[in-house]
């Protein structure tokens, strides 16, 4: 009988390691928390019906290249993962948005599970005059990121903070992309903020 009983915990251990190793993607990764991310608020239950992304804030990975290549227009907040498709959906433009004043100085902080070696943090925003009920594309944010934090392959801590200056000129709602462009594999982690200035 402790034969049967041992041969089966070794045999759910060993499933247990594999389901681990085999599905990495959701162990490693991050996401904003200030200003706080559509994916926090889905996390935290600020927002309902998010599906996945609520247990998987961290995850929302995509290719790198972002504005050259990366995920599609319409997918930017989702990271071009149609697992987490809510992350896109505009809601009428009604996401809880955190306030900001123009030219401000702002901490933005970011929450890792693991840490991958980084090229850099990178923040757009929407253009004057963008709908906050579409979907988020390339033709909606400026095309330069408004503020850029070099990382030069460093791992971030588990929490990591850096302090810009919000850009001038803004008012009314607004959504910022996070890009944190990951420099030893091919993608990088996209969050969406909304923000009312």
């Amino acid at each position: 009988m402790r034969k049967k009983i041992s041969a089966a915990l070794i045999g759910i251990g060993l499933a247990a390691v594999s389901v681990l190793t085999t599905s990495g993607s959701a162990s490693s990764h991050g996401y904003t928390d200030s200003p706080i991310s559509r994916q926090k608020l889905c996390a935290n239950g600020t927002v309902a019906n998010c599906g996945e992304i609520q247990w998987e804030p961290q995850s929302v990975e995509g290719p790198k290249g972002f504005p050259s290549g990366g995920p599609a227009d319409g997918t930017l907040c989702a990271g071009g993962n149609s697992r987490f498709a809510q992350l896109d959906d505009p809601r009428g433009g009604q996401w809880p948005a955190t306030k900001v004043s123009a030219g401000q100085s702002y901490t933005f902080n970011w929450r890792f599970t693991a840490a991958h070696a980084t090229t850099d943090f990178r923040y757009y925003i929407t253009k004057n005059g963008w709908n906050p009920s579409q979907k988020l594309t390339r033709a909606s944010l400026e095309t330069t990121p408004f503020l850029t934090v070099p990382y030069n392959g460093q791992r971030p801590p588990s929490t990591f903070s850096h302090t810009g200056k919000m850009p001038s000129g803004k008012t009314g709602r607004h959504l910022i992309l996070a890009v944190w462009t990951v420099a030893d594999t091919p993608n990088a982690f996209y969050a969406c903020s909304d923000v009312q200035f």
